[in-house]
């Protein structure tokens, strides 16, 4: 969703644009082609080999910073002209097994975005408890299979050691999961659970969207793309609280709080997207404007 997710920001050539996941800057090089020499661009990345993508870029209007999202609150109020936030896991960190992102090619069991920070999956499941994994299994992978899951982890720990990786992982998993949807491995949910949990994503896409409306100047563009029910539900909430105007029901005769976003609807890719690159099917992207501030 490039050409759309762009063209949702509805670009000033003059403005400062912050793309919040740089990945490997498709989205940042489309923007600067369409800005002027007055506009700007700031992006963040967690990913080194992201950064050193970003490093190619030999741009003045731009500048990355390796950081999450959730620190768009440092930027200045009111200095965003739109704000892109492209949720996930990449493909180049899917199809380099190296990171341990996928149970399709053998790696080490880490998941990281930023590999020079924080605790590995393998380092976590080395001690966490079942009922620790059960939860996250159950909370980030929605998989009903969650507790059979963690017990078997246990059992291959007391067993064989700690796991270490993506095969291992995979091959624990598909004793537990019996059944699932056609076409889906049995490790999906499992996968997608520890990724989301040890890279602590919707925590920082809460921060991140609560730090947009402080951000965006009034007219900028909010454009957020998910991938699985949970990030979108987040983002449909956020969205649908701050586009209604709040009555404080202690004072009903006070004016209400006015709202802070409008939100302008939502857009799947298209069936030529999809056939073109099937992992865009389950995309989903949501746009909002930032209303005036008032006085």
């Amino acid at each position: 969703m490039l050409n759309e997710a762009v063209d949702a920001l509805q670009l000033n050539p003059d403005g400062h644009y912050i793309d919040a996941t740089f990945g490997r800057g498709g989205h940042s090089r489309l923007i600067l082609s369409k800005l002027s020499p007055q506009g700007r661009l700031t992006a963040f990345d967690k990913d080194l080999d992201a950064i050193a993508e970003a490093a190619t870029i030999n741009d003045p209007r731009f500048n990355i910073r390796h950081e999450g999202f959730s620190h768009l609150g440092e930027l200045p109020a009111s200095s965003a002209s739109g704000i892109l936030l492209d949720l996930g896991v990449s493909s180049p960190q899917i199809d380099n097994a190296a990171r341990g992102f996928s149970f399709r090619g053998n790696g080490p069991l880490d998941m990281r975005m930023d590999t020079t920070r924080g605790q590995s999956v393998a380092e976590w499941l080395a001690d966490a408890s079942i009922e620790s994994m059960t939860e996250v299994i159950r909370e980030y992978g929605e998989e009903r299979f969650a507790g059979q899951v963690a017990k078997a982890i246990d059992r291959w720990r007391n067993e064989r050691g700690p796991l270490g990786s993506t095969a291992e992982l995979a091959e624990v998993v598909a004793s537990a999961v019996k059944t699932r949807e056609p076409g889906k491995d049995p490790a999906t949910r499992t996968f997608q659970a520890f990724r989301i949990f040890i890279n602590a994503e919707l925590e920082e896409l809460q921060q991140a969207l609560v730090a947009s409306l402080k951000v965006l100047q009034p007219g900028g563009r909010l454009v957020v793309i998910s991938f699985h029910s949970l990030e979108d539900r987040i983002v449909k909430q956020f969205i649908a609280e701050h586009s209604r105007e709040v009555f404080d029901r202690r004072a009903p005769f006070a004016e209400p709080k006015a709202m802070k976003l409008n939100a302008l609807g939502r857009v799947k890719p298209s069936e030529a997207e999809v056939s073109g690159n099937p992992r865009s099917r389950s995309a989903m992207m949501r746009v909002a404007e930032r209303t005036e501030v008032p006085a």
